[in-house]
């Protein structure tokens, strides 16, 4: 790696943590008269906020969610080709800074959401065909259980295994990309180990409508 493409991917991943730490969900909450955090599962992110204020305000804030990982990745990587600078590490840099922006945000004490819509945004940026292959693995699991931490889990691995079998196939993604897949993949799994173990106990709530938010 050149100090260039060092230098790039410093800048890279501190501004894409900064974007992907804006708690859209939080803010969702608050403009609603609640703090998200004490309602539903307690998490900022757009499940829960689609599930205790409804898919009005859920929707916009997964968007939103996913548009904060999605925009730096396509940043980095338009400022870099203009720049005559490889994009590989950098767009990975930014990738990695937006979703753990997103998880650790400094705004709430290092504490966010799970980074699934997040994610997305980065995937959809970096390698939308692995992400088709997870958002397949989460229709079918979701529609299957209703356990949208479930699906997500499922989401996770199945990028994470598509990716590193088309590198395998035919070396797309590269190695870089692909172990980035497995580290959003892991890093996910890992972001739900209270839903498996709410799982395991039989206590994980299965997705319903809202019928009535706090704020009604």
């Amino acid at each position: 790696m050149t100090s260039a493409e060092l230098h790039s991917c410093l800048i890279a991943a501190l501004a894409s943590y900064l974007m992907g730490a804006t708690p859209f969900g939080f803010l969702a909450g608050r403009l609603r008269g609640i703090d998200i955090r004490e309602h539903g599962s307690g998490n900022i992110g757009a499940t829960n906020v689609w599930r205790v204020l409804g898919k009005r305000v859920g929707m916009p804030v997964f968007v939103l969610d996913m548009l904060k990982g999605w925009l730096p990745v396509f940043l980095t990587i338009y400022l870099c080709s203009s720049s005559g600078i490889p994009e590989s590490w950098p767009s990975i840099a930014a990738a990695i800074g937006a979703v753990i922006g997103h998880n650790f945000t400094f705004w709430l004490k290092f504490k966010g959401g799970k980074g699934i819509a997040t994610s997305a945004g980065v995937l959809l940026a970096l390698l939308p065909l692995p992400l088709l292959c997870g958002l397949g693995a989460w229709v079918v699991t979701f529609f299957t259980t209703r356990y949208v931490g479930l699906a997500s889990i499922a989401a996770a691995l199945g990028v994470a295994i598509s990716a590193v079998v088309l590198h395998i196939v035919d070396d797309a993604p590269g190695a870089p990309l692909a172990g980035f897949a497995c580290f959003i993949g892991l890093l996910a799994v890992w972001r739900h180990r209270a839903n498996i173990r709410r799982m395991i106990d039989g206590t994980e709530p299965k997705f319903t409508r809202k019928s009535k938010s706090p704020a009604e």
